[in-house]
């Protein structure tokens, strides 16, 4: 009924649906390495890097390293944050550190004191009539 390929990619898109859970009064010193998605709703203190979606809860905190697809936070986070696609600034939350992301949303009431920098995706352009092509830089 399913050839290797099908099963192959059904098992991928499971392991890329699973969510790993920090629980609340819960502290995790140390180095995580994910494929799928993870909150925390307690304390992480080290690296965290996933290819999936990382969530910090209102009483959430990392201090430490993350690299992620996509972030929303609404706890508290310290450190260097990498996020590939999109970071969500919930009201909430408080960002200090570095911050590396290609999109970002901030809501109103949010504590947002970091460096930042919007890694931008290249466009062409045609120049008029020339025929040459200019590469821009977008946020």
């Amino acid at each position: 009924m399913f050839n290797s390929k099908s099963k192959q990619q059904i098992m991928q898109n499971q392991r890329t649906m699973e969510r790993n859970v920090i629980a609340k009064n819960t502290t995790f010193v140390g180095e995580v390495t994910s494929e799928g998605d993870f909150r925390i709703d307690g304390v992480l203190e080290g690296t965290l890097k996933t290819n999936g979606r990382v969530i910090i809860g209102a009483e959430g905190f990392v201090k430490g390293t993350i690299e992620s697809k996509n972030a929303d936070i609404e706890g508290k986070f310290s450190g260097q944050l990498s996020v590939a696609n999109t970071l969500t600034i919930k009201a909430t939350s408080n960002i200090s550190g570095d911050v590396i992301v290609s999109k970002l949303s901030i809501e109103p009431g949010a504590t947002f004191n970091a460096t930042c920098a919007m890694k931008g995706a290249l466009k062409e352009l045609n120049k008029g009539n020339e025929g040459k092509k200019i590469s821009e830089k977008t946020a």
